[in-house]
């Protein structure tokens, strides 16, 4: 009887962390360090307020759109991760993207497109 009482907590806890993770479409205006500053897109084009996150350990990757389900998913790791060049000198438009953030922690980054290389 204990052992499932014990297992039931541990699924529920377990659970329960997945259910506060939370994906977010926006736009990156900042990466300094560990620090992001992300807004949260509102109507097409506008974004709501600027909010900084902590980034520490955070998992960059590009978008990939999936033709079959109609959505972005993650695809290749991008090599640099936060100091990546497409979230070098951003712009004041800054860089579209979907963070995974779990309160003020964003556990991963999609970026749509980027920056090209310059010739």
């Amino acid at each position: 009887m204990f052992r499932k009482v014990i297992g039931a907590l541990v699924l529920g806890v377990l659970c329960g962390g997945i259910a506060f993770a939370e994906e977010i479409r926006g736009v990156i205006f900042k990466v300094d360090g560990d620090k992001v500053t992300f807004a949260k897109s509102e109507k097409k084009g506008e974004t709501g307020d600027k909010k900084v996150y902590d980034a520490k350990g955070a998992k960059v990757v590009k978008g990939v759109f999936n033709k079959d389900t109609k959505k972005l998913e993650a695809g290749d790791a991008i090599e640099g991760g936060l100091q990546a060049t497409q979230l070098k000198d951003i712009g004041e438009k800054g860089v579209r993207a979907t963070i995974d953030a779990d309160g003020d922690k964003i556990k991963q980054i999609i970026l749509f497109g980027g920056k090209k290389a310059a010739n």
